[in-house]
This record gives C-alpha cells, structure tokens and sequence, in this order.
C-alpha cells in the first residue's frame, strides 16, 4: 500500500517565508484568530487525519467501490466511519461564515488541508469537498430562508452538497438542458430530468443530500439565457429543519468508470420532485458559477495532490530498488546493484513530479491567497486587484495542475517499472483517479478558452497586464542579483513574450476566431509553466535568503535551488514548443474538411 507524509516542511516555506501568510491573516477581518501556533496545530491534525484515517481506505475504497441497491448507494467500508471523525472533528466548518456555524478561518489554509485529502483519498474528499460549493452558492445567492434552512447544516457536515448540470446530451454546452421547472401553487417549482456524471450523488455518509440543479422555467428564453438554479433536498426539511418527507430525486444508476471508485458517480433521476429557486429566474448559470469556480480551484488541488502521493512513493521506491550499476561506477558497492535513484532518467522522473509538486504548491497558496482577500479584505482596490488576479489564475490552477499532475502519476509509475503496473503497489490508481481531473469541472479545453478568449482577450490584455506586471516588478527589483540571474534572465524573456504571443494571437482573431480555439491549449499551458517559473524565481530568492542568514536547514535551501534550477533548465523550455504550436495558427487544424477525416475507411 503507498505511503504518505503531509508535506509541512514545504508547507511552511511556501506559507510563512515566500508569501508571508502570518502578516496576511494579520491584515484580514478575523484572520487574527490564524496565529502561527493554530496553523501549525491544524495543519498537524489534518496531516494525522488524513494519513491515518484516509490513507487506509484508499486502495479499498477503490477496489470495494460503491454498491447501489434499491435506490440506495453505500460507499465503500470504513468511508462512512471517517466521513463521521471528519464531522466531528470539526473540518467542514473550518473556513466558514461563524453567522452558519463556520469557524470563519480563511479559505487558504482550508485548501492547504485539502490537498493533504486529495494525497490520500482522493475519492473520499470529493464527498465533502463539494459541498463547500454548494454552501457558497446559497450563501452568495439564496433567501434569507435558505440559508436559515440549508447552510449550518451544510457547513456543520450532517448533509452534503452536490451541483446537478451535466445531462446524456449536453456537458459543456448547457443551453441544450432539458430538465425543466414548473411553478406550483405555493411558490415552488416542480423538477423533473435526468442529470448524469453528479459526483456523490447519492451515498450513505450525510443524513441529508442538497441538489443544486439547473433547470429551465416554461417561459424561459433559448440557450444559456434561460437557465435557473433549484435547491432540491433528498429529505425535505420538517418544520424543525430536519430531514422529513423523501422528496423524488433518486440515483438511477452509478457510473462504471476508470477510477475515482469510491465516490459514488451518479445518474439522477427528478421525477417531478419539489424544488426552490435560488436566485433570479433565468440567471442560474451566473449563480452557480459561484460553486464552479470554487469546485475549479478543488480540481486543481486534486491535481497537485495526486502529483505529491505519486512523487513521495516513487521516490521512496527508488531509493530501495537495486537495478544495474551506475554508468560512471557503483555507488553502492557493499550491495549486489546500485538503487535506481542513481541513473539519470530516474533521477529526471522523480525531480519532474518534485519539481510539479512544489510549484504546484506555491500556485495553489498563491492563488488561495488572493481567494482570503477577495471574500475578506477591507481595502476595496486590493480586493479588486486580488479578484482580477484570481480570475486569471483559476483556469491554470484547475487545467495545468490536472495536465502536469497526470504526466507526474504516469511517471511515477513508470519509476516503478513493470511493478507499477501491478494493483498492490497503488501506483496505477494515482493514474487512473488523475485521469479525470482533466475532464470534470470544464476540460482543459474549455478552461482554455475560459483563459484565453473571456479572461485575456475580452479584456483587451488588462487582466493579463496586472499579472506580468507584477512580474516585471520582480524581475527589474532582482536584475542586478547575480545569485538569482539563471532565473530572473529567462523570466524576464518569457513575461515579455506572454505580451507579446497574446497580442499576436488576437489580430489574428480579428480577421478568423478560430485562431483563438487553435491556440488556447497551448496558450493556457505556456501561461502555467511562465507562471510557475515566476513562483520558483521567488523560492529561490527566498531560499538565498534563508543561506545568506545562515539557516541550520542549509539541505533545505538548497535543494529548493536546485529543484528550481531543474525546472528552468528541464521543464521551462517546453515554452519553446507552445510558442511554436501558438504561432502556427489555425490554418493547419481547420484545412481539412469534416468528411476527409474519414478518408480510406468507410465510417
């Protein structure tokens, strides 16, 4: 079975010396009670948690999965269980709202927690994790009623949430839905559709499930115009808030898919149950894009989780494993062969994961930094300038998290050899749970565009700017820093042609839009690895820093030097490739037409 051990070395660097989150949590209203000492405590816990109480339940969970019987999902052994020592332990509450029952702690350190989840069972966090959307999105956008009704409960634990989009025909595009809403006499609506693909559905774990369902009312305008957003109970609840009359949604049947086993993947039946809108009729897209974004940001940390898991049992696995000697001698001649860790492609594997593990990290914590300070900063321009941030960032963090975190669990089992194959190792299921995070929550082509086309061009540049701005500041304040001059040179290249590649790709659009759908990926892709050039250029200052002080942690330091010299010189010169695919256009993607693609075989 793998192993795990919550990364709190790296944690703390990233927290406390690069991003300085103890003067952050001083600055925000309730942010005080986040002193050094209850960071340290929760993280500690949650790392306990996480590796002795999840960490079991992994691989059963996934070879068990859930078992669907008369309507009913049970999750697998020992879920429920942990689900219960989760809730009463206090961890849904962490980073709400105190008016719900919250803990009202900022948002960054519950994502940090999150990741330790994601490391560990990734299929048993997604039962809680999306119910932090679902409360967001009352919360931003429900009645004073709904939210008396629905909100402690959610943020308590005792019921959970989900959000009900996807239908057989229709995933992205949810102008096409079909499920539809129908007024009753005293003021509800009645659901009725089928929604497929809905993350823990239905299971066993809470008293209560929250559907949020789009739905379209009888009068509602085509397209994505007329959608709106419905709360739909499991239970009703009775007049004293608990769980009362079943209501008619039902799981019709659970989703046989390549991972992910343990979270029960749901078709849901709305056989005219009763649901409540939320929010304004026909504006329920705008409304849940509240928990989307939330649920993007998870995807990201799922990403990252996975990429951690992977790396620590590979690393591991390399130091024990003896195969050949070493091209330049042994290096462990007392022993029959040299452990892998010596040979260079093993090495360029581990130091791959390890290099998208750490700066995975720095572009989480700095993202969620940005995240305390819209929902809770007092200045309004910082708020502004901390959401323009986000907003840019929530599509890389969600998609190249997802697309580098699968590259790092296929590596990791690759470290492993033909045993990585092999069940019992626990390699393959990193992989295979990995592979969704690049389909769920928006594909990484459509976070593409998200980033491309809504984020960068529709604002003529301006959101782009603020943040190769602040890397230009970077990059000028350390240019005469010879210590840092292998990293801040390159950045500096790199933010220039971000400019530079952006405001070439929109003439093109000018004349063809389609330019805009053929460079998105690789468009997205280079802004992750730019992005995660600039965290590691600030790591590594910092890091200097920490020697030049004469640190007792010298090891530390220095391998987060190196690890940062391996991603400029290893991983950075991807940007080449992208640039390159991002020049080439749309010309060479959009000449063939749809019926030659089928030429030399009948379809």
């Amino acid at each position: 079975m793998p192993d795990y051990q919550a990364p709190l070395r790296d944690l703390r660097f990233v927290m406390d010396e690069m991003l300085d989150y103890p003067a952050h949590y001083a600055r925000l209203p309730g942010g005080e009670e986040a002193t050094p000492d209850v960071v340290t405590a929760i993280l500690e816990e949650g790392a306990r948690f996480a590796r002795e109480v999840l960490l079991p339940l992994n691989q059963s969970g996934d070879q068990e999965g859930c078992l669907l019987e008369g309507g009913e999902v049970k999750a697998p052994k020992g879920f429920r269980e942990a689900y219960q020592q989760f809730v009463e332990g206090g961890w849904p509450s962490l980073a709400a709202d105190p008016a719900h029952g919250g803990q009202g702690l900022p948002h960054s350190l519950a994502m940090a927690l999150n990741e330790m989840i994601c490391s560990t069972n990734l299929a048993w966090g997604m039962y809680p994790g999306l119910s932090h959307g679902a409360a967001d999105a009352l919360r931003h956008h429900g009645t004073e009623e709904q939210q008396a009704t629905y909100l402690t409960k959610l943020v308590e634990g005792v019921w959970t949430g989900t959000m009900c989009l996807t239908e057989p025909h229709c995933g992205t595009d949810l102008g096409l839905i079909k499920t539809r809403a129908v007024p009753t006499a005293d003021g509800a609506y009645e659901i009725t559709g089928t929604k497929i693909f809905i993350s823990a559905g239905e299971h066993d774990l809470a008293e209560n499930i929250v559907h949020l369902v789009l739905a379209k009312l009888p009068d509602a305008p085509e397209g994505s115009k007329g959608i709106s957003l419905f709360v739909v109970p499991k239970f009703l609840p009775d007049a004293e808030g608990n769980p009362g009359k079943r209501n008619g949604v039902s799981c019709g049947s659970l989703e046989h898919k390549m991972g992910i086993h343990g979270n029960a993947t749901c078709v849901m039946n709305f056989d005219g149950v009763r649901g409540f809108l939320v929010g304004p009729p026909n504006k329920g897209l705008a409304c849940m894009f509240t928990m989307m974004n939330a649920a993007r940001l998870g995807v990201g940390i799922q990403g990252l989780g996975l990429t951690e898991a992977s790396f620590q049992n590979a690393l591991a696995y390399a130091r024990d494993r003896l195969q050949m000697r070493a091209l330049s001698g042994p290096k462990a001649p007392e022993r029959p062969a040299d452990p892998i860790i010596v040979h260079p492609d093993v090495r360029r594997m581990l130091l791959t994961q390890k290099a998208f593990a750490e700066g995975g990290r720095m572009l989480v914590l700095y993202t969620a930094q940005m995240l305390d300070i819209v929902e809770h900063g007092q200045d309004a321009s910082e708020r502004e300038h901390a959401e323009t941030l986000l907003s840019l960032l929530t599509p890389i963090v969600k998609a190249f998290l997802t697309e580098v975190g699968f590259e790092a669990t296929n590596e990791g089992v690759q470290v492993f050899g033909g045993h990585g194959f092999i069940q019992e190792w626990g390699m393959e299921q990193l992989v295979r749970d990995a592979r969704i995070t690049r389909l769920y929550e928006g594909t990484t082509g459509i976070q593409a565009l998200d980033l491309l086309g809504r984020k960068v061009l529709m604002s003529q540049g301006e959101s782009l700017k603020v943040f190769t701005k602040e890397i230009h500041k970077f990059c000028k304040a350390e240019e005469a820093n010879g210590e840092l001059a292998e990293f801040v040179g390159p950045l500096a290249k790199l933010n220039a042609e971000w400019g530079e590649l952006t405001m070439g790709i929109g003439m093109k659009a000018m004349n063809d839009r389609e330019e805009v759908g053929a460079a998105s990926v690789d468009y997205l892709m280079y802004s992750g690895y730019v992005t995660l050039a600039y965290l590691f250029a600030r790591a590594a200052k910092q890091a200097r820093e920490a020697l030049s002080a004469g640190s007792d942690e010298a090891a530390f330091y220095e391998a987060k030097i190196h690890t940062a010299r391996f991603y400029f010189q290893r991983l950075l010169p991807r940007t080449l490739a992208h640039a390159r695919l991002i020049q080439a256009g749309a010309e060479p993607l959009m000449a063939l037409s749809p019926e030659d693609f089928g030429l030399g075989f009948e379809i």
